[in-house]
């Protein structure tokens, strides 16, 4: 757990044991560097933001008046940081003892954070491009466990921003070997077993990903913002509507349609390599799993194999197509974090061979032939496809009857409706053949979903409950929803619409005694 209190060593007279645990792990201070790697960030940022609203300003007054008003005010906002950063390098301690991780900061209100040690989950290391310049690495230390009270939404990290390379890496084995150690975890020589290695040609799948039109839709927002700034909100409008007059509007449709599809492939190039270039899965001495990865912004996550619950393979349709699966883990306490980056990736988008190799070193073998669904799953999935193929059709009927559109818009909205039912009928027997579950010596196995299929390989010791829906409509077709209760991964996982009677039996067996109590057998 986490302790948010002040240190009161010095208030009740108990100074003795606090001075020898000062000599014994004395508190330590972030780097000095950070103050260069802050001041670097805020002048950019205030470059990036100063620029635009000075040519905002000037076109409206004049240059002298424009300066006035933005050098003054970058010049405020940059001290205000350097000071504040001034202040939190001053007040910032931390230290490392035999039982917890501890540091303090504030002046007015010493504010006291700790987490114990055999609670820490996993440890991440992260350096940007200006921290790498200094030799400098933001550590997170995370127990996967959320505060109580008003902020029991909150996960229980300790962050250090930022502390020199060489610390970091102390820091990370140090924790991590500890608690080896203390859970009876004999630790061995230095080095360790690669499990997975990036390759180059893993970029090939980034544009296949849903992300790509994500992005290329970024950036034409970001065009037509920038040109807002410079009081030309309407010019790309005008260079399409340019087009249109010069080319015909056939061919201006399908030059924005290949651009657009450029422009998100480019950047999920771009975001894919600069996030997982030069990869590495490693097996450490003392159990613990490293992911290393990163081009700009380097990235270390190690994560406690005891933790590990079982591996979700998952396979986005794009990704799919092209032969290739993403790997990640099911483990207690790692979640997403405040940067939004998934920690639970292990391996990305890459080959299934790659993808299922690494997945065997981390939990053993894994399931390939599933037990398929009952054929009353495939027609509840038929008769959403139908409902979605009349929304489609009526809604671009009643466009044509309400409004005098022109050729191409029309024409698109006709495509745009056959291509949607085409997809949601052809999605129907997709999602149907993707259904699958199993039950091996250790693992519970179920498979789901067509545009994002994933396969999870869970520990049958590590289910703690299971949760049973059936809606009117699955009782009258026979099918059943079975959800595994976990404490690791998103809680609970799914084999869905199952047969009824088979689904039951398949969770009696998975983890005995453990739904045998509530189930009513005939004969009984």
């Amino acid at each position: 757990m986490t302790d948010e209190q002040p240190d009161t060593a010095a208030l009740d007279g108990s100074t003795g044991t606090a001075e020898l645990e000062d000599t014994e792990n004395p508190w330590l201070r972030l780097h000095p560097d950070v103050l260069k790697v802050s001041a670097i960030f805020i002048l950019g940022a205030m470059i990036a933001a100063g620029v635009p609203t000075a040519i905002g300003i000037a076109s409206g007054t004049s240059w002298p008046i424009a300066l006035a008003w933005v050098v003054p005010g970058a010049a405020l906002v940059i001290g205000a940081v350097v000071l504040s950063e001034v202040i939190r390098l001053r007040t910032t301690r931390y230290r490392v003892t035999g039982l917890r991780v501890e540091m303090t900061s504030g002046i007015w209100f010493k504010r006291r954070r700790s987490l114990a040690r055999e609670r820490i989950r996993s440890v991440d290391l992260a350096a940007n491009p200006i921290e790498r310049i200094f030799g400098l690495t933001k550590v997170k230390v995370g127990t996967g466990e959320t505060g109580g009270g008003t902020d029991s939404t909150t996960e229980q990290t300790l962050t250090l921003d930022s502390v020199h390379k060489t610390e970091a890496d102390r820091l990370r084995a140090e924790l991590l070997r500890r608690n080896a150690v203390g859970a009876g975890t004999e630790v061995g020589p230095d080095g360790g077993q690669r499990l997975a290695t990036w390759e180059p040609g893993w970029l090939k799948y980034a544009p296949l990903s849903f992300l790509t039109p994500m992005l290329a839709g970024v950036v034409i927002g970001a065009v037509f913002q920038v040109a807002d700034w410079f009081g030309r909100g309407g010019l790309p409008v005008e260079i399409v509507g340019d087009m249109i007059e010069e080319y015909g509007a056939w061919t201006a449709l399908v030059v924005g349609l290949v651009a657009f599809l450029i422009i998100g492939a480019a950047g999920s190039l771009l975001l894919q390599g600069e996030a997982w270039w030069n990869h590495r899965l490693d097996r450490e001495p003392g159990g613990t799993l490293r992911v290393q990865r990163g081009l700009m912004t380097l990235r270390s996550l190690s994560l406690e194999e005891k933790r590990i619950r079982g591996i979700e393979l998952v396979e986005p349709l794009g990704v799919r197509a092209a032969g290739a699966g993403r790997l990640d883990v099911v483990a207690i306490g790692l979640k997403t974090d405040q940067e939004g980056s998934d920690l639970s990736t292990l391996v990305p988008a890459a080959p299934l061979d790659t993808t299922r190799a690494a997945a065997e070193a981390v939990i053993g073998p894994i399931a390939t032939d599933l037990a398929p669904h009952p054929k009353t799953a495939l027609t509840r999935r038929l008769r959403w496809a139908a409902i979605a193929v009349v929304v489609l059709v009526a809604a671009a009927v009643t466009c044509h009857l309400l409004w005098s559109l022109p050729a191409l818009l029309s024409a698109a909205i006709i495509l745009a409706a056959g291509g949607s039912s085409v997809f949601a009928v052809w999605t129907a027997f997709d999602a149907y053949k993707s259904l699958g579950h199993a039950r091996t010596r250790r693992h519970l196995v179920s498979r789901r979903g067509s545009t994002r299929r994933a396969t999870v390989h869970l520990d049958r010791s590590g289910i703690i409950g299971w949760r049973i829906t059936q809606s009117v409509f699955q009782k009258r077709m026979g099918l059943m929803t079975l959800d595994a209760t976990t404490a690791a991964g998103k809680g609970h996982y799914a084999v869905i619409d199952a047969d009824e009677h088979e689904i039951l039996d398949f969770a009696d067996d998975a983890v005995p005694d453990l739904l045998r109590p509530f189930l009513i057998r005939e004969g009984d």
